[in-house]
């Protein structure tokens, strides 16, 4: 008579199916984004109001604290459950939202660079690299053999373009110019191709799902970066970078139009989307208003950060309260 002999589950690593940190979505760093250009966007409206620089400085801690924590569990997530990032990895959605681990880094850099330019040096290094690499992961994974349907694309593909046209805001003042002219031409290159996919599927396809939704205002971020990287490669502005500025404004006149559908939708990570664009916004606005002298655009930009304190504080509370009756991390 022969023995079987059965497998006792590990009792220190829980199943995937019921673990939280299983369901630890990499999504999350769409936070820290959002977070670092709360950040970047108030040191933008320093010289208005200089109380805005003591704000900037703690967000930026309060960041940094916030980047480290989730790296911190997506990492053991990784080592744990290895499985169920190569399922992120290979999910046409969630696949896009790996770039804003080196777009954090990126936009971390461009915020420390005063405070430490030597550490911000070495972060900018860190993530033009991992950015670089995942430029080109991602979109050879877009043109696999896999075969995508038009429900997968959202305007959160165009993350890893934002990420690109971010790399030369920080790198033209520290000296790799050629370096940021390479990332700026693929991210406008990539936004291009991907807007004209994007409006495709607005027009003549279903609405984006619900949940999905609120990635509708990462339209306004691409060319509200582009501004930024640009006027930072050239230091003028020309009539390239008021095309770039006043398609950020038009985007942004279109999402306003989509306010009353976002108020309905429930909360989801992907409201964070909200966040980063807005910034962008503004800080590309009160750029304009420095090198211009455009009191106008000072104004527009001011008017979008106080919207901004009001989405970054709205968001934070909904986040807490949606992990806290555990709302998020948990099988989708």
């Amino acid at each position: 008579m022969s023995e079987q002999t059965t497998t006792a589950p590990d009792p220190i690593t829980p199943p995937a199916e019921t673990s939280r940190l299983a369901h630890f979505p990499v999504t999350f760093f769409a936070i820290v984004m959002g977070l670092m250009g709360f950040t970047l966007a108030l040191h933008a409206g320093a010289p208005a109001a200089r109380w805005l620089a003591h704000a900037s400085s703690l967000i930026l801690l309060v960041g940094g604290a916030v980047f480290l924590t989730i790296a911190g569990f997506y990492l053991a997530k990784a080592l744990r459950y290895p499985a169920m990032v190569a399922e992120e990895w290979h999910h046409p959605v969630k696949l896009a939202f790996f770039p804003t681990i080196t777009v954090s880094m990126l936009l971390m850099a461009t915020a420390v660079f005063p405070y430490n330019e030597t550490a911000a040096t070495w972060i900018w290094l860190a993530g033009v690299a991992g950015q670089g690499v995942l430029t080109i992961a991602v979109v050879s994974g877009w043109i696999s053999h896999r075969s995508f349907q038009v429900g997968h694309l959202t305007p959160a593909w165009f993350i890893p373009a934002v990420g690109n046209v971010i790399v030369p805001i920080l790198g033209a003042r520290i000296g790799y110019i050629e370096v940021s002219w390479l990332f700026f031409s693929g991210g406008i290159i990539f936004w291009i191709v991907l807007l004209t996919l994007v409006m495709n599927r607005l027009i003549f396809h279903d609405p984006i799902v619900a949940r999905l939704f609120p990635t509708m205002v990462i339209l306004i971020a691409p060319p509200a970066v582009a501004f930024l990287a640009y006027v930072s490669m050239t230091g003028t502005v020309d009539g390239f970078a008021r095309v770039l500025l006043n398609a950020g404004y038009i985007f942004a006149a279109l999402v306003v139009v989509q306010v009353p559908k976002l108020a309905k939708l429930p909360f989801a990570l992907s409201w964070w989307a909200l966040s980063f664009p807005l910034a962008a916004l503004a800080i590309a606005s009160l750029r304009f208003a420095q090198l211009e002298g455009a009191r106008g655009h000072q104004a527009i930009g001011m008017l979008i950060l106080a919207l901004l304190v009001v989405v970054i504080a709205g968001l934070i509370w909904r986040t807490m309260f949606a992990i806290l009756r555990g709302e998020v991390c948990r099988p989708e």
